[in-house]
This record gives C-alpha cells, sequence and structure tokens, in this order.
C-alpha cells in the first residue's frame, strides 16, 4: 500500500477516531460501536477500510472480532514528513510581537510549547516557526504568539491534508468509475 492510500484513508474522521481508541489496546467492534456512538455498520465499514489498508488487525474469538492497530503504514507516513522537519533549523527574521487581547486566560491545552515538544507529525509548523518560537524566551509574550501560531498553522496543515486526501480518493473513485 503506497502512502498515498494511507493518507486517503486517514483523511476521514471516524477512521481518525477508531485509530486513537485502538492505540493503547485492541477492542471488538462492539466496544468501538459503543465509544465512537455510530452505527456497528458504519463502524464495520471503516475497519473493511483500515484493514484493507493494513493499518489494523483483526483476530476472531467466537463470534466476536478483535481489532488492533498495526502503526508500519502509519510509520512510513511519519517518515515522510519528518523529511519536511529534519536538518538543521535558521533563526527566522524578528518579527513583531502581537499584542495580547483581553480575555480569559488560555486553557492548559492551548499552552506556549517549545520547538522540542513538537512531535514529529503532529501538525509540526514551517522551520521558521520552530526557530522564532526556540529562540524566544519561554513564557514571553512572543514565545506565547508563536505557540498559538504554532497551534494554528497545525491545524491548517491537518484540514489541508483531509481535503487532500478526499480529493485523491475522489479522482481514483472517478478513474475506477470511467474504466
Amino acid at each position: 500500500m503506497g502512502i498515498d492510500d494511507v493518507f486517503a484513508v486517514i483523511a476521514e474522521r471516524t477512521r481518525r477516531d477508531i485509530l486513537e481508541l485502538l492505540r493503547t489496546e485492541g477492542k471488538s467492534v462492539g466496544q468501538l460501536v459503543g465509544e465512537l456512538g455510530v452505527s456497528q455498520p458504519t463502524v464495520s465499514k471503516h475497519l473493511k477500510v483500515l484493514r484493507e489498508a493494513g493499518l489494523v488487525t483483526m483476530r476472531a474469538q467466537g463470534q466476536k472480532r478483535f481489532y488492533s492497530l498495526e502503526s508500519s503504514p502509519l510509520l512510513t507516513v511519519q517518515d515522510w514528513i519528518a523529511g519536511f522537519t529534519a536538518g538543521p533549523v535558521e533563526a527566522a527574521p524578528e518579527m513583531p510581537v502581537p499584542s495580547a487581547a483581553p480575555g480569559p486566560a488560555p486553557a492548559a491545552s492551548e499552552a506556549p510549547v517549545s520547538a522540542e515538544e513538537v512531535p514529529v507529525g503532529a501538525g509540526a509548523p514551517a522551520a521558521g516557526v520552530l526557530a522564532a518560537a526556540a529562540l524566544a524566551p519561554a513564557g514571553s509574550p512572543r514565545a506565547t504568539a508563536e505557540a498559538t501560531r504554532q497551534q494554528q498553522i497545525g491545524r491548517t496543515m491537518g484540514r489541508a491534508a483531509e481535503r487532500a486526501a478526499d480529493l485523491i480518493s475522489q479522482l481514483r473513485r472517478r478513474k475506477d468509475h470511467e474504466r
């Protein structure tokens, strides 16, 4: 299975949710249905796609089917992404720091993140933003602003990857339909 196929498979939110649930332990179809809050046919459909992509394995135990995460296809994606984030990081040019807007303090999940804490493949932003965040003292307005930009860029990259994978899968369907 090629990397494009893996991107197309993980572009769908429900399949990513299933992978997330299987991250720590294998689960039965019934457990997945209960935790996702979607119908059994929907879960089964997504599990079939994930199994065909090699992202999950299935074992039968009596009438039940248990699924487990198979991470090797995801490692291929991680290696590909690492090619964009690896190597020396150059310092970013001096940028003005936006003033803090009045309002509630950011939630703990929005706390500033240092460049070292951003895992490869976790929607890491461009090297210039990482460098700027790494050069700013922790807790400074600049570090906070850069961390916020990192989060925004990461979310934008995730949405763009989802859209790209959807387009790729639609193109494949059209090609297959035309044949």
